[in-house]
C-alpha cells in the first residue's frame, strides 16, 4: 500500500509538470526559455509510463484486496446439488447404515427435535486414499437434496494473513443462506493440523475460524460439514470433539464381498467375455481400493479395445491388474544377459519361499521389467485375512528376504535388486516391534516419541528379527536349490510363470513344505 501511494504521488506531480509545459509550449510563460521540445517530449513519455504503472498496479491480480473478492465467484461454481446417491455407492453397506440416521434427521427433522435430539454438526471420513470418502459426502448430499459445497484444505491457506478466516466465513454463510446443505472439506489436515508454538500464525487464525463457526451454528439451519483425511493423527483435539465433528467414520479398504459389487457396479457397462468371472477378480484384488478396482476396469477396457477386441476377456483383465500393481511394462527392455539370470534366480527365490511358507498364493512370476521393478511375483492370500500371527509375519518377512538369500547362494554376491523387498520386510519388523508388541521388548506399544529418542533399541529389536527370517530364507533356498533352478530356467525361457506351471514343478519334486519360522 505504501508502494503505491509513493507511485500515486509521482504521477500527479509528472502530471502537474506536463500540463505546465504544455501550456508553456502553446502560451510562451517566462523562465521556461531554456526548455527544448526534447525536454517536454521526456517529461510527457516518463508522465504517461508512470500512469500506465500505476493503473497496472491498481488491477494487479495478486494483492489481497482483489483475491478475497473472488470468493463470492467460487461459491457461485461450488453450489450445486448432486445427483449420487447410494445407489452410485457399493461395498460401504455398514456406513451407509450409519449415515441413513442424519439423512432422516436432515429430511425428517421434526421428529427429532420433538424428542430433544440435535443433528450431528460434522462427520470425518478417514482412512487411506481411494476408499470413497468424496463419493460418500456426494451421496448424502444427493439423498437429501442438499446444497453440495465443497472445498479443499489448501483453499484455505494462504499467505496473507486474515484470507482463510474469511473464506472460511464466506463458505458458511453460503451453506446458511442456501440450507438444507452439506459442507465438505477434502484434505481437511491442511487447515486443521494440531497447533503448537511453531505453528504459522494464518493457519491457526483459519482453523479458529472454522472452530467457532462449527461451533456457532443456528439450530434452525440445516447445515452439516463433512471432513475427508489420510492422516487422523495431524488433527486438533478442539477438531475431533462432540460438538463439531460428532462421529468419526473409517473408510478402508473393501473387503472380498465389497470388491465384487465395486467391481460390478464399474464393469456393468463394459461388455465382458464370458471367461470373466468378477468373484474371482475380487479375489485376485486384496487390499487394493475401490479407486484401484475403477481404474483396473478402465484399463482392461482400454488393452481390449487396443487389441480390437470386442468384449473384455480375462487376460485383459490380468494384464490391467499387472498394469495398476506393477507398473508400465517396457517393451524393449536393454537388460544385459547376466543381469537377465540374476534377476530370474531372485524373484526364482521368492517365489520358491513364497510357496513352501504359503504365506501368500503366488498367482505369477515374471522378469518382464514393469515401471522401475525389473521382475516381481504377484502374490494374493488365498482367504480374506484381518488378523496375522507372529510366525505369518515372520513368514512374510522370510519371502520378502528370499530374493536377496537366492543371490548370495548362487552367486556368492548381493545386488541392489533388493531395494523394494528390504523396505517392506522393515516396515513388517518395525510394526511386529512398535506395533504388536512380538520382540524381545515384551507386550507394549511404542510411539514416535520413545521410537525417536531410543532407535538404537528399536533398531537392534528390528536386526534380531530381519537377521532371523535371512537365515532362516538362506536354509530354505539351499535346501531346495533344484526346484530353484527349474523356476529360474523357466523364467528364462518364457519370461513368465503362472501358478499353475509352479505347481506342476513342486508335484514333480514332491518337496517338503514344512520349515520353521
Amino acid at each position: 500500500m505504501q508502494k503505491k501511494k509513493i507511485i500515486l504521488l509521482v504521477a500527479i506531480l509528472s502530471v502537474i509538470l506536463s500540463t505546465i509545459l504544455f501550456y508553456d509550449k502553446y502560451f510562451s510563460a517566462s523562465g521556461f526559455e531554456r526548455i527544448t521540445n526534447g525536454d517536454r517530449f521526456i517529461v510527457w513519455t516518463v508522465t504517461t509510463i508512470i500512469i500506465i504503472y500505476y493503473l497496472k498496479l491498481d488491477s494487479d491480480p495478486q494483492l489481497a484486496p482483489l483475491a478475497l473478492s473472488s470468493d463470492k465467484e467460487g461459491s457461485k461454481k461450488n453450489n450445486n446439488k448432486t445427483d449420487i446417491s447410494f445407489k452410485n455407492v457399493a461395498g460401504l453397506e455398514e456406513i451407509k447404515e450409519e449415515l441413513k440416521e442424519t439423512i432422516d434427521f436432515i429430511n425428517n427433522s421434526q421428529k427429532y427435535t420433538k424428542m430433544g435430539a440435535k443433528i450431528p454438526k460434522g462427520i470425518l471420513f478417514y482412512g487411506p486414499p481411494g476408499t470413497g470418502k468424496t463419493l460418500l459426502a456426494k451421496a448424502v448430499a444427493g439423498e437429501t437434496n442438499s446444497t453440495f459445497l465443497y472445498a479443499s484444505g489448501s483453499e484455505f491457506v494462504e499467505k496473507y494473513v486474515g484470507v482463510g478466516a474469511k473464506r472460511v466465513r464466506s463458505l458458511f454463510e453460503k451453506a446458511k443462506k442456501d440450507s438444507p446443505s452439506i459442507i465438505f472439506i477434502d484434505e481437511i489436515d491442511a487447515i486443521g493440523a494440531r497447533r503448537n508454538l511453531d505453528s504459522n500464525n494464518e493457519k491457526d487464525q483459519t482453523l479458529n475460524q472454522l472452530l467457532s463457526e462449527m461451533d456457532g451454528f443456528n439450530t434452525s439451519e440445516t447445515v452439516v460439514v463433512i471432513g475427508a483425511t489420510n492422516r487422523l493423527d495431524l488433527l486438533d483435539e478442539a477438531l475431533l470433539r462432540p460438538g463439531r465433528f460428532d462421529r468419526h467414520i473409517y473408510v478402508g479398504n473393501p473387503n472380498i464381498n465389497a470388491r465384487e459389487k465395486i467391481l460390478e457396479v464399474h464393469t456393468k457397462n463394459k461388455p465382458l467375455h464370458n471367461n470373466v468371472s468378477v468373484k474371482e477378480l475380487a479375489n485376485k484384488t486384496h487390499g487394493l481400493s475401490g479407486a484401484q478396482l475403477a481404474n483396473i476396469a478402465n484399463e482392461a477396457a482400454i488393452i481390449a479395445v487396443r487389441n480390437k477386441k470386442n468384449k473384455i476377456d480375462n487376460k485383459d483383465f490380468n494384464q490391467a491388474i499387472e498394469r495398476v500393481l506393477a507398473g508400465l511394462e517396457i517393451k524393449n527392455p536393454s537388460v544385459l544377459l547376466k543381469e537377465k539370470k540374476t534377476i530370474a534366480i531372485h524373484e526364482a527365490g521368492h517365489a520358491l519361499v513364497s510357496k513352501i511358507l504359503k504365506t501368500d498364493m503366488v498367482q505369477k512370476v515374471s522378469i518382464v521389467p514393469r515401471g522401475q521393478a525389473l521382475g516381481y511375483v504377484l502374490k494374493f492370500p488365498e482367504e480374506e485375512r484381518y488378523l496375522y500371527t507372529q510366525k505369518e509375519l515372520m513368514g512374510k518377512i522370510t519371502g520378502l528376504l528370499a530374493g536377496r538369500a537366492a543371490e548370495q547362494i548362487i552367486f556368492k554376491d548381493i545386488t541392489t535388486g533388493a531395494k523394494d523387498d528390504l523396505t517392506k520386510a522393515t516396515e513388517i519388523a518395525q510394526e511386529m516391534v512398535c506395533s504388536y508388541g512380538m520382540s524381545t521388548l515384551g507386550n507394549i506399544s511404542i510411539d514416535e516419541y520413545y521410537i525417536k529418542n531410543n532407535y538404537d533399541i528399536i533398531r537392534r529389536e528390528i536386526k534380531k528379527i530381519m537377521d532371523k527370517c535371512f537365515k532362516n530364507a538362506l536354509k530354505i533356498v539351499e535346501d531346495n536349490k533344484i526346484i530353484l533352478f527349474q523356476i529360474s530356467d523357466l523364467l528364462m525361457k518364457q519370461e513368465t510363470i503362472n501358478n499353475k506351471e509352479l505347481d506342476k514343478i513342486f508335484e514333480e519334486y514332491k518337496t517338503k513344505l514344512d520349515y520353521a519360522t
